[in-house]
């Protein structure tokens, strides 16, 4: 999930584009084909079913923009990846990220799935982590029991959010006065604004006005209570993005790593810590949340559910 622009690659693929169309049929000659790998995972869940899906087509090499576009495109999920070989010396691999609406220089779930992947389909790191090479630079990947975890970026934007926004963001999420206990930007990249509710029921109850929220990316958190709610967890998260080709995101790996920035640094949550996501849409995503010295580690598990090949 991300802002669009900045130089990043932003085609329109809403109904039929010439740009994309290309990319499978030239002008009275049938474009040559060829066959990649091709994977489908559940990422930040270690069950088929209950995470948030991911696309990846590894070795990637010689796909055009239009190509991975319009694969992204074709998926229908919130974000597919093509795995490809480093720039950077020091980096393992290399990923594009893309939605069904842009191509995003960073995201997390994208950022795990890729790399199980990776490692699935027989990639060694040259050092104890792993290191991703993407569009905000090098990311450190480590593995966390029978998971991942991947190093929180630094927020592009952090701070109080202007009360005019807040009231638009009342409103489109009908809450009423006072019930946003506070809010912050939290942008790692993506353009997260999080707000912080008083119980995970509050959270769980929201039925936003996406036509009042369009073009905003918004996260919303909220402690459980251990009597009424169990320790499995210590907090709930949604994730909004109308007009970003989905309404609501199952599982979201920026917007935890941006949350976490936020309540670590001003006391409101524990050096470690799980996050559930995705209750609202009928899965049971899972995010561990670790701090350790001055990282800030974002984790889950991953699973496999498609392994194939696709001709593009």
């Amino acid at each position: 999930m991300s802002r669009r622009g900045g130089g990043w690659f932003n085609i329109p693929l809403s109904g039929p584009h010439p740009a994309w169309q290309s990319a499978f049929f030239t002008s009275g000659k049938e474009a040559l084909m060829r066959s990649f790998d091709f994977k489908q995972l559940d990422v930040f869940s270690d069950q088929p079913l209950l995470g948030n899906p991911l696309a990846v087509v590894l070795g990637a090499e010689g796909l055009t923009d239009e190509q991975m576009a319009a694969f992204a495109r074709w998926t229908n999920l919130s974000e597919t990846t093509f795995l490809l070989k480093p720039t950077d010396p020091r980096a393992d691999y290399r990923v594009r990220i893309f939605t069904t609406l842009e191509e995003l220089p960073f995201a997390g779930h994208p950022t795990l799935g890729s790399c199980h992947a990776w490692l699935e389909s027989g990639g060694v790191a040259q050092g104890e982590e792993i290191i991703q090479e993407c569009g905000i630079g090098l990311v450190r990947i480590r593995r966390e029991g029978s998971g991942l975890a991947f190093t929180a970026p630094p927020l592009l934007r952090s701070g109080a959010v202007d009360p005019e926004l807040i009231e638009q963001i009342r409103l489109g999420m009908k809450l009423g006065a006072g019930e946003i206990l506070d809010a912050r930007w939290v942008d790692n990249g993506p353009g997260w604004v999080a707000l912080r509710l008083a119980d995970r029921a509050s959270v769980l109850r929201l039925q936003p006005d996406y036509a009042q929220l369009s073009g905003l990316k918004l996260g919303v958190v909220a402690p459980w209570d251990p009597v009424v709610d169990g320790d499995e967890a210590q907090f709930e998260v949604r994730a909004f993005v109308p007009g970003d080709g989905m309404a609501e995101d199952p599982v979201t790996g920026s917007l935890n790593a941006g949350i976490a920035r936020w309540f670590l640094e001003e006391g409101l949550a524990p050096a470690r810590y799980v996050v559930s996501q995705g209750t609202a849409l009928g899965r049971k995503g899972r995010v561990s949340i670790q701090r350790l010295g001055d990282d800030i580690w974002v984790g889950g598990s991953t699973v496999t559910c498609i392994e194939g090949r696709v001709s593009l």
